[in-house]
């Protein structure tokens, strides 16, 4: 036979094979042993985890010749056979390409008929939620009461599609992610056996690699085998799955730390450079301050960290950064992923979140930083002292013609000035159909505009249709900075998205930008006018003259002029 993957090889072939599904097998084997299995299973979890392992098991130790058992003995002929699939009473099924009703159907008319060579009919069916509503349905009732000689063994990554009417009919298991160390340690046993030569940072990177599964963790070992020379090493595993080193992580965070922006995006150059994914490097970014966080609060859950290792440079930063910093820093690069995933432009974005972080003020981070707390607070009691030796009318008197309107000016944002009238019309005559529609064709405008002007689509990228009428739309911006820039160069961008969308949709809307800020207190406003309108005509006042309301149905409140 010829070369075979590790994850088919080193397949769990008992319950105390499987790592990290304790709270499973215990409760399995005890079942098995007292020979009180239920007569439908459902597996769930994420891939990789032993559904379809810990199946196969369960339907050797119940065929076992030397039944009841905890464990198969592997060695009984009905073990083997289904081991190797020869015996045709245990039946794999794949939903996902055996989902229509006829397959259902078939197992429905032949699970009446008794095994043939072992004591128990086992149905496999991985991938279930797959199966089709008619499917289901034709599964319902024999699922509810199978002959005494079957067993139905579910297995899905997505329980939440399963009609609840199955799941109930079901004893339910849900597979959870392998933790770290027991990747770690299975995947030694597995070079030790292989005679496969590994360095342990190596392997430790490969657990991180598969993110809880251990299929994925076998076969990114097995890709790694096969590049590497004569030893797997720690290289070779960054080179194969694109993850970055640590060491590469730790010189960003001390760059971005120190507040050098400069060689915070050389780094972030060289890395792009060498191939590598931007959205994922974030990633890396957010578990490494994420493990700074639980060092610095919870230092004995070190089988939690995503870093195989602690070295120097990671204690330095845990005693270094506050934990206030921590959390804002995680924030920020979350918000960043959030905005790279939506994005033709990660780079832009992850340069921005680098350069926010490093002019972040250093006293607001560092926890070493005393002596400069110290000084700050010196320099307010100096200035406190000042102040109250100073004359306090001529001050206020200052203050009033001359700072504090700088203040203002500084501090308070100007809005823009925006045809209000326009924009209220817009909204009277707004339906939530043509926003509908408007925001359904909204992705094949931004395909057009990006075609003709890249600057332009830059600027409309965080930006979104709030208001539509036959005649016109609110576009909402998220930075008024975008807005004023659209605003500025109205004459040819407003121009242009209404040439596209007359060629989109099919009709002419004019534009009115406004930064999302504005939007919402103009909402508000409309809202509130709106309702005090309803409200007069609903409520007309008690002391109108009834002659004054009879003279306005002759001839209009526009030719009446009333006077005392």
């Amino acid at each position: 036979m010829g070369y075979q993957a590790l994850y088919r090889v080193w397949r769990p072939q008992t319950f105390h094979d499987m790592a990290g599904q304790e709270h499973i097998t215990k409760t399995l084997q005890n079942a098995l042993v007292k020979e009180k299995f239920s007569h439908a299973y459902l597996f769930s979890g994420p891939r990789g985890t032993g559904k379809t392992s810990a199946a196969k098991i369960i339907a050797k130790a119940i065929n076992c010749e030397r039944a009841p058992v905890s464990e198969p003995c592997n060695e009984c002929e009905a073990c083997r056979g289904i081991t190797d699939g020869s015996i045709s009473d245990v039946i794999e099924i794949d939903a996902a390409s055996n989902n229509g009703v006829d397959e259902i159907r078939e197992i429905r008319d032949k699970v009446k008929y008794a095994p043939s060579s072992v004591r128990y009919k086992v149905y496999i069916i991985d991938e279930v939620h797959m199966l089709s509503t008619g499917a289901f349905n034709a599964l319902l009732k024999t699922l509810e009461e199978p002959p005494k000689h079957v067993i139905f063994i579910l297995a899905t990554t997505e329980p939440h599609k399963i009609p609840l009417t199955i799941v109930s009919r079901c004893q339910r298991f849900d597979f959870k992610r392998i933790p770290l160390s027991s990747i770690i340690q299975r995947l030694q046993y597995i070079v030790q056996n292989q005679h496969i030569h590994a360095e342990e940072d190596a392997l430790a990177l490969i657990a991180k690699a598969c993110e809880g599964g251990m299929r994925d963790a076998l076969s990114i070992l097995d890709q790694v085998a096969a590049y590497s020379e004569d030893k797997i090493t720690v290289d070779d595993v960054l080179e194969v799955t694109g993850m970055v080193s640590q060491e590469f992580v730790s010189d960003c965070v001390s760059a971005i730390e120190q507040q050098d922006a400069a060689g915070a995006i050389q780094k972030i150059n060289e890395l792009i450079d060498r191939g590598k994914d931007p959205v994922k490097f974030v990633e890396d970014l957010i578990y490494y301050y994420r493990d700074l966080l639980l060092y610095q609060t919870s230092p004995g859950l070190e089988e939690l960290f995503m870093r195989p290792d602690i070295n120097e440079t990671f204690k330095q930063h845990a005693d270094q950064i506050s934990v206030d910093r921590l959390y804002k820093v995680i924030q920020q690069l979350n918000e960043a992923q959030t905005e790279m995933k939506w994005t033709n432009h990660p780079r832009v974005f992850i340069e921005m979140a680098v350069v926010k972080l490093c002019h972040s003020p250093s006293h607001e981070h560092l926890t070493g930083g005393s002596a400069q707390i110290q000084e700050l607070q010196n320099r307010l009691a100096e200035l406190e002292n000042k102040l109250e030796n100073m004359p306090k009318e001529p001050l206020a008197a200052k203050e009033t013609k001359e700072n504090r309107p700088q203040k203002q000016r500084a501090v308070k944002q100007k809005d823009l000035s925006l045809p209000l009238g326009d924009m209220k019309k817009v909204l009277s005559e707004a339906t939530k159909e043509d926003l509908k529609r408007l925001r359904s064709s909204w992705p094949d405008i931004m395909d057009r505009i990006r075609t003709k002007n890249v600057a332009a689509h830059a600027w409309l990228l965080e930006s979104k249709p709030v208001a539509s009428s036959n005649n016109g739309f609110l576009q909402a911006f998220k930075y008024d900075f975008h807005c004023q820039m659209v605003l500025d160069n109205k004459s040819n961008i407003l121009q242009m998205v209404e040439q596209i969308m007359q060629e989109v949709i099919g009709e002419k809307r004019k534009m009115f930008p406004i930064p999302f800020r504005q939007w919402e207190k103009l909402k508000e406003t409309y809202i509130q006018e709106n309702k005090a309108n309803v409200q007069k005509e609903s409520d007309p006042a008690e002391d109108d003259d009834p002659l004054i309301a009879e003279a306005e149905k002759l001839v209009g409140s526009d030719l009446l002029e009333i006077r005392d």
